[in-house]
């Protein structure tokens, strides 16, 4: 049994439909002035930790009469199917009924700590790099093909193959050797000099990131007060909005 095309329209057009019946009824209630009740937002993990988070204390903090749930996970998630309310998205967005606020950018990058750096030398291309000592991360370089700019793809063989992002970041800054990561997930570790960039010139396009929340006829004020919150917040990083 499986549902039709048609049958999968009716549902989705029945949720839409008693959306926006909810939506009514709040401003109708008058809870647009103040925010109040259950809020469910959903973002990569790493990025949530360091810079969803902080934003989610301030929101309850601000509003007492707000509770929310938060889904950090490494996948693309869908809003509506999953019931949440906000979501935070890296990368290329598709087409969708969605209204998308853009807060700022990421790179994927190349880094190793300063003792790294004055033992083995500085990488020029990316073909030094064959001669150098390097970590991966399966969960960003799974393929362990790492791409550059002008279609240059280099097939590593890694010396420390972990299965988490804060592992190989953990091993680069110990000086061991040279690791991938995206930029915001080192944020931390650039502003205290214990990774620099290496390699920049040969950086694939920045990522873009959105903050995502479902389009309603009504703005409740729970969303529309958290997104305002977060796009503050995230805008005025200077981790995702500079060159580092």
């Amino acid at each position: 049994m499986r549902v039709t095309d048609a049958g999968k329209r009716y549902l989705d057009d029945c949720k839409r439909i008693l959306g926006e019946i909810a939506e009514a009824d709040d401003a109708a209630a008058g809870i647009n002035g103040e925010p109040s009740g259950h809020l469910a937002i959903t973002a990569p993990v790493v990025f949530g930790r360091l810079f969803v988070q902080p934003g989610v204390i301030e929101f309850l903090n601000r509003y007492p009469k707000m509770d929310l749930g938060a889904l950090y996970v490494d996948r693309v998630v869908n809003l509506l199917e999953e019931g949440l309310d906000v979501g935070v998205r890296i990368g290329e967005l598709a087409d969708s009924s969605m209204r998308a606020a853009r807060v700022g950018t990421v790179r994927r990058v190349l880094c190793a700590s300063p003792d790294y750096i004055a033992r083995m030398g500085l990488p020029q291309t990316p073909d030094d790099l064959l001669a150098h000592t390097l970590v991966s991360a399966s969960g960003v370089n799974p393929s362990i093909e790492w791409k550059f700019n002008q279609d240059k793809t280099l097939r590593i063989k890694p010396r420390l193959s972990v299965t988490t992002n804060d592992s190989a970041i953990d091993a680069a800054v110990a000086g061991f050797g040279i690791a991938r990561q995206m930029s915001y997930q080192i944020a931390p570790q650039l502003e205290s000099g214990q990774l620099n960039i290496i390699l920049s010139d040969y950086e694939l396009s920045p990522l873009p990131i959105h903050i995502l929340h479902r389009e309603g006829r009504y703005a409740s004020a729970k969303i529309r007060s958290f997104v305002d919150l977060m796009v503050g917040r995230l805008r005025g990083d200077k981790s995702l909005n500079s060159d580092l």
